[in-house]
């Protein structure tokens, strides 16, 4: 079994994210107490009672006080066992990495850090609105790695065009006119240098309620070019599997099979637990999505209540979860699965859709697993919703 916590807050507020969180720290007590109110509350959520792993994400979960950790673990403590192997996440930004708080974290159990860089281009991440700079990103893997932190994942960020980055008097320099996704490359070349066993890896995208979504309303930055993006994306698969790497899911890169365990269990359809404003959980029947609101959440926990929708998924629900996860991972959708939620429906609604994208080589069928294929994988979404049933 799996458990997640969404800590939901951040000193500042990146110009791209759309997760929930405030950059008003003043509750973050109240609602670490409301937290352990529900998992209280959800103690009997989860039918086992071991658990696999553990991910503090959010926001940023690395503002946590050591009195906070406490709290919370303590609290999982009372209905949960570890498994001798578990892995235990902490999202951090490089800006909060010092030794005194790697010892804390050491404390607690913590073997796995993800690390927000985004960037090792200090005009990119001040577009981003990063507080760090590529120094101290360089710096905290670093110390995280002389702390003892092996297992380590950094997520960086591509899709980020050079003229949105650089000041106008620097766009004829020899930086940008020497090539356009030279700055990329050097992204990908200083992480493999520093030699993290997982990469994630995401485009930029611009939603409506982020500072991008604001700025794109009122023609301050245009959209993504997609075209760069994909060229971009091309670039980091193929640097990435030339430097040793896996792509064992559309967004993520590991080596020596150095998966995110937790992050598996989700595009693998295992049971987990969420709590904390706007967390989702899943026990293989339902879901249930927590109100996206600070307040509100902690007011509904002091009376005692979940603050969540439910759904019950029906057997059609399954398999469209199944096939949006599934085809995003090296693993791909077993159809002899598929079969048992829906029997034949499946394939007869679908068997036009599916043989067009086998025929075009962006799906793989061997021995009733349903793979996509590297070349389908820049459509990804829009195939897997083609797949699903209506």
């Amino acid at each position: 079994m799996h458990l997640y916590l969404h800590i939901p807050f951040c000193r500042r507020a990146c110009h791209y994210c759309d997760f929930h969180f405030s950059t008003n720290l003043t509750l973050k007590t109240t609602v670490v107490e409301s937290i352990c109110r529900e998992i209280d509350l959800q103690a009997n959520y989860l039918k086992n009672k071991q658990l696999e792993t553990i991910y503090f994400g959010g926001g940023t979960p690395s503002l946590l006080n050591m009195n906070e950790l406490y709290d919370i673990f303590e609290t999982i403590k009372k209905h949960y066992t570890f498994a001798h192997d578990i892995e235990i996440t902490m999202e951090a930004n490089p800006d909060d990495i010092t030794r005194d708080r790697l010892a804390i974290l050491q404390r607690f159990g913590f073997n796995r850090l993800s690390i927000g860089i985004q960037s090792f281009n200090d005009n990119h991440l001040k577009y981003l609105n990063r507080i760090h700079n590529s120094q101290n990103a360089e710096d905290c893997v670093h110390l995280a790695q002389e702390m003892g932190f092996e297992n380590l994942s950094i997520d960086l960020i591509y899709g980020i065009h050079p003229l949105l980055t650089l000041p106008k008097k620097e766009q004829n320099n020899s930086e940008f006119t020497q090539g356009i996704h030279q700055i990329w490359q050097r992204d990908l070349e200083k992480a493999i240098s520093l030699n993290v066993p997982h990469i994630s890896s995401y485009c930029l995208t611009i939603e409506p309620k982020t500072v991008f979504g604001k700025w794109l309303q009122i023609n301050k930055i245009p959209p993504i070019d997609e075209e760069f993006a994909s060229e971009q994306f091309d670039i980091l698969v193929s640097t990435l599997a030339d430097a040793g790497y896996d792509q064992y899911e559309i967004s993520n890169f590991c080596r020596d099979n150095r998966y995110s365990r937790h992050n598996t269990s989700y595009w693998k359809r295992h049971e987990y637990l969420g709590v904390g404003p706007s967390a989702h959980s899943f026990n293989g029947e339902s879901r249930q999505f927590n109100i996206s609101n600070n307040p509100e959440y902690i007011k509904a926990l002091l009376l005692g209540q979940v603050p969540a929708d439910y759904e019950i998924l029906t057997p059609e629900e399954k398999v469209n979860d199944y096939i949006m996860t599934g085809l995003r991972t090296k693993w791909g959708c077993d159809l002899n699965e598929i079969e048992k939620l829906v029997g034949t429906k499946w394939l007869k609604t679908n068997e036009a859709v599916l043989q067009k994208n086998l025929s075009q080589n962006f799906l793989h069928l061997d021995n009733q697993l349903l793979k996509i294929t590297q070349k389908g994988k820049l459509f990804a979404d829009k195939i897997s919703s083609d797949l699903f049933l209506v």
